[in-house]
């Protein structure tokens, strides 16, 4: 390619997904020219810069993360890296959320990304435009503005846009009756930083996901009396003392008392809702046709293309999956369809993949709802993108050390932070606990 008709790559968002993504492009200056990454923060690390407030910042910019103060990776650090860039050595298997923040500055400064990152910048809207010499005869008109000044607006035309914007910073509310009557404090996990405000309080805690979990075990550390309610069959592994489950909340009476699926009732002083977050792509131009329904964004060929517009990815919406690597391999596919190595199919044939796959997903009984939850299918889904775009799968290890650890994490919730893992080659690992006695690796059902 001549110089001036390399590619122009839009990055929206510089959490790790739009590192990951652009990295990715920088490594092929043969075909793309320097990325653009739009940040709206004025720090890199999307989810995993902590942020001591909550609500919003003195610009009126709402404080996107999640973070809590005390959290650490439930995800060992062996299989939440990059598979280009470990961790350091030194580190225990389960890091504070600091050292992922410092990873990703790593990252940043390995790979060179700094120059090419635009903070405190708003993508306020991607329009598609059709161009005879675009690539698939697609262009992109990205509008931005200054994060404090608004009227400090730029529009700027792209080749591909690759949307990283995250999807842990607009809690859902699930709508349950009365809610608003509830009379004590009535909070979303978004802003949840630490325990100590909750000592000696009765918290109900909704949804037992990995941060409802987390914060249940805070909360239990500072003497809080936790009702852990949600749908799921009822946990068998020790529980922290003090903490009782309970089925999900049904509804809220007029006296503020909460109702349960199987009609007990319960009173709170804190009613805390672990229940997950919302897709936003308000800046996407609705023409593009993805859609956001319950919890579902679609259409998506590979959970990545809109098929009427295969110059747009979006990166990471994917859930329960591990998330690092998770970008690594769509970011490659990305690039092996932008270089030709993978040829997409008509966007006929894409909407029809699409449909087969969400048919195939709905007759395995798998509610429209947790269609993006791939949980253990997310290995053969990164080996299927590995496999169409030619490039290099994850190492064996990657999927059995990280299901073990799943188990692990079911059987012994209080201690299983504490073992440190470490991988021996290609294939093998192994794990000691606290006291350095080697555990036995669990018997997997063939992933």
């Amino acid at each position: 390619m001549a110089g001036l008709d390399k590619l122009r790559v839009a990055v929206v968002g510089a959490g790790a997904a739009g590192l990951c993504a652009a990295r990715h492009v920088l490594a092929r200056q043969d075909l793309f020219a320097p990325p653009v990454l739009f940040e709206i923060t004025k720090n890199v690390g999307g989810t995993w810069v902590y942020e001591e407030r909550v609500g919003h910042y003195d610009n009126g910019l709402p404080i996107h993360s999640s973070m809590y103060r005390d959290l650490r990776t439930n995800i060992p650090k062996e299989v939440m890296s990059f598979p280009d860039f470990p961790f350091a050595k030194h580190l225990p298997s389960f890091v504070h959320h600091t050292e992922v923040r410092k990873y990703l500055e790593q990252y940043c400064d390995h790979f060179h990304l700094w120059d090419h990152i635009r903070f405190g910048t708003t993508v306020d809207a991607v329009d598609p435009v059709k161009v005879k010499s675009g690539w698939k005869g697609l262009a992109w008109d990205i509008t931005s503005s200054d994060g404090v000044d608004r009227n400090k607006s730029i529009k700027e035309r792209f080749d591909v846009v690759m949307v990283c914007n995250g999807h842990f910073y607009d809690p859902y509310i699930p709508a349950i009756p009365g809610l608003e009557k509830f009379k004590g404090i009535l909070m979303h996990s978004h802003d949840y930083r630490s325990a100590e405000p909750f000592a000696d309080k009765s918290v109900l805690v909704l949804g037992a996901g990995l941060s409802g979990l987390d914060i249940v075990m805070e909360l239990a550390n500072f003497n809080a009396k936790v009702i852990l309610s949600h749908g799921q069959k009822p946990l068998t592994c020790p529980m922290p003392q003090g903490v009782e489950q309970a089925p999900p909340v049904s509804k809220v009476l007029e006296d503020g008392t909460l109702e349960f699926q199987d009609g007990k009732h319960a009173e709170a002083e804190v009613f805390m809702l672990c229940t997950g977050y919302n897709f936003v792509f308000s800046f996407l131009n609705e023409q593009i046709g993805v859609r956001v329904k319950e919890h579902l964004v679609y259409p998506l060929y590979k959970f990545l293309i809109p098929p009427a517009y295969p110059s747009l990815f979006i990166v990471g919406i994917c859930r329960a999956i591990c998330p690092f690597p998770h970008f690594h391999m769509q970011s490659q596919f990305a690039i092996s369809v932008l270089d030709g190595s993978f040829s997409l199919p008509s966007r006929e044939e894409m909407e029809k993949d699409i449909e087969l796959d969400m048919a195939a997903r709905r007759a395995r009984g798998v509610a429209t709802r947790h269609i993006l939850k791939l949980d253990s299918e997310q290995w053969a889904y990164n080996d299927h993108l590995a496999h169409l775009g030619g490039f290099q799968p994850l190492p064996r290890y990657w999927s059995n050390l990280y299901e073990s650890n799943k188990v692990f994490r079911a059987r012994d919730m209080l201690n299983y932070k504490t073992y440190n893992y470490n991988v021996l080659n290609e294939t093998e690992w192994m794990v000691k606990n606290l006291q350095g006695q080697q555990l036995h690796r669990p018997q997997l059902k063939h992933i």
